[in-house]
């Protein structure tokens, strides 16, 4: 599993704007990109350079590998699955990134960000189709039903985390039972759902030189 050591936030300021990798904090005046919009270090906020094309598909794929939590050797796995599937290469990467089950409990609710998902899961607090599950890069499908599991539904952080999912507003390829901290997967994600500012086309451009 991907891990960050070090400040988060780091990455959002480096990519020029919010990856929302801290959760509810990402939506005060806390965020760090509020205060500092240039990328960190000693000559952040000075004159750089005009990005190569190189340059610029490589910050779209480090963008989308931050924003899913992910290390180069598993998204490029996702990559080459991705390629090997009918369709456009890069609605497929997506496709696939959102079908992830710390992607899924994210986009339900039991968390606040993708990386504390991904905790949730790997600590087992998650069912899918009522049996554990732990791993967090497991893939679902149209019809599983993803659940909190019976002695983690007083857990404060996921329920918090769930009341807050609720007054945003939950994705429309998920059918979400906040009352019984459940979501159904009604069908695959779809491009157009898929909100992110992402140009998957620069990350295949990318791969395939």
């Amino acid at each position: 599993m991907a891990r960050t050591i070090g400040s988060v936030c780091r990455q959002c300021r480096r990519e020029g704007l919010k990856l929302f990798l801290k959760g509810d904090r990402c939506y005060t005046d806390k965020c760090a990109i509020e205060k500092r919009a240039f990328p960190p270090g000693v000559h952040g906020n000075s004159f750089r350079r005009k990005a190569s094309e190189f340059g610029i598909q490589l910050r779209e794929k480090q963008k989308v590998k931050r924003i899913y939590g992910m290390l180069e050797k598993q998204f490029r796995r996702f990559f080459a699955e991705a390629s090997r599937r009918k369709g456009m290469t890069g609605e497929n990467l997506l496709v696939l990134l959102e079908r992830r089950l710390d992607n899924v409990v994210y986009r339900i609710g039991f968390a606040s960000s993708r990386a504390e998902a991904r905790q949730i899961v790997g600590h087992g607090h998650i069912l899918l189709n009522g049996k554990k599950a732990s791993i967090p890069s497991m893939m679902v499908r149209p019809e599983d039903v993803i659940s909190v599991r019976e002695k983690s539904r007083q857990n404060q952080s996921i329920v918090g985390a769930m009341e807050a999912a609720m007054r945003k507003g939950t994705t429309s390829w998920l059918e979400v039972d906040g009352k019984n901290l459940s979501a159904k997967v009604v069908s695959d994600p779809k491009r157009e759902e898929i909100t992110l500012p992402i140009q998957e086309q620069l990350i295949v451009e990318l791969y395939s030189r």
